[in-house]
């Protein structure tokens, strides 16, 4: 409990700054617990391996991006992974960054997400869909409780 709350601290304290002044909020509302069993739905194609490393979630798999650090920064920018067209269209857009609103609109329906926030025809990558709320909800947390910010507490 004391580490899901430290966590949800340092993420909100962490919250980059815009040139405009605004701030992006990046609490975690869910469980992280939670969230870590609800990750094993994505393992089949993500990994979560820090800066020095070490695997933190996850298999070996480079289906789909290294989610470790994406909490707070824009879609489309791992390097080293292709990304779709919609996909890369959403990472110019300055303006979307990866909080907890975002993630869950966007791994419960990522093709629906991209082309509502970027106008776009396209497809994503992602074509698995998390169909409970909750369990996109405690995926962010917990991917949040694995952040870099999470790390260097």
């Amino acid at each position: 409990m004391f580490r899901t709350l430290a966590v949800v601290a340092a993420t909100a304290l962490a919250a980059p700054a815009f040139a405009d002044g605004h701030s992006v909020d990046l609490t975690a509302s869910g469980d992280a617990a939670a969230g870590e069993k609800a990750f094993r739905q994505c393992i089949s194609c993500h990994v979560v391996v820090n800066d020095e490393g070490e695997t933190l979630a996850g298999n070996k798999a480079k289906t789909g991006p290294n989610l470790y650090g994406i909490i707070g920064h824009r879609f489309g920018v791992v390097e080293g992974f292709r990304y779709s067209d919609i996909n890369q269209l959403a990472s110019d857009m300055e303006d979307i960054v990866v909080n907890e609103e975002v993630f869950v609109a966007y791994v419960q329906d990522p093709t629906g997400y991209l082309r509502e926030a970027t106008g776009d025809g396209g497809r994503s990558k992602m074509t698995y869909k998390v169909r409970k709320e909750e369990d996109a909800i405690n995926i962010y947390a917990y991917l949040a409780s694995i952040s870099p910010a999470a790390e260097a507490e």
